[in-house]
């Protein structure tokens, strides 16, 4: 025996919408997962965007000025406490929704670090030209991390690169 079709669109319909109820729920429950994670890594950005505003102070004008060791040791420090930073980032546990997203997130920053410290050994070296080649790169990096937690609304794990290009 045959349904009538508005047994067939009345159950469609049903089960549209716990389609969306069940979207809806977990939309909230992993708005709810990235609020909680901002909280516990904030505080951590933080401290390193404190610790490289502290170190990379004048950077760009050191640079300027020729003072290329000087800008080397400062790059070398926030370099320090970026890896620092982002040990204390990877030992937050992470909405398992947002895995994939965060994961990826953290090899930028590990990225990151390791430019940080082939400009400060560039300009250790004397070598201004192939520490901005350097800083290309890391502007490159710095906006792909930026671009890969834009949900999280990160106000210190936002970096802004303005602090350490010439």
């Amino acid at each position: 025996m045959r349904r009538p079709r508005t047994m067939t669109a009345a159950g469609a319909l049903g089960a549209l919408f716990l389609l969306l109820v069940s979207s809806i729920a977990f939309a909230a429950d992993l708005e709810e997962e990235r609020q909680a994670y901002k909280a516990q890594v904030e505080p951590i950005c933080k401290r390193n965007a404190e610790a490289n505003e502290r170190v990379l102070n004048g950077v760009v004008k050191n640079i300027k000025a020729g003072k290329l060791k000087l800008a080397g040791l400062q790059f070398a420090k926030g370099a320090a406490a970026l890896k620092k930073a982002r040990t204390q980032l990877a030992a937050v546990p992470q909405p398992s929704a947002d895995s994939a997203r965060l994961t990826k997130w953290l090899g930028y920053v590990k990225t990151e670090v390791e430019l940080f410290e082939r400009v400060s050994k560039k300009l250790k070296a004397g070598d201004k030209h192939g520490a901005q080649r350097m800083q290309i790169q890391l502007l490159s990096t710095v906006n792909k991390a930026n671009n890969a937690v834009l949900p999280y609304e990160f106000k210190y794990c936002h970096v802004e690169r303005s602090q350490f290009l010439s």
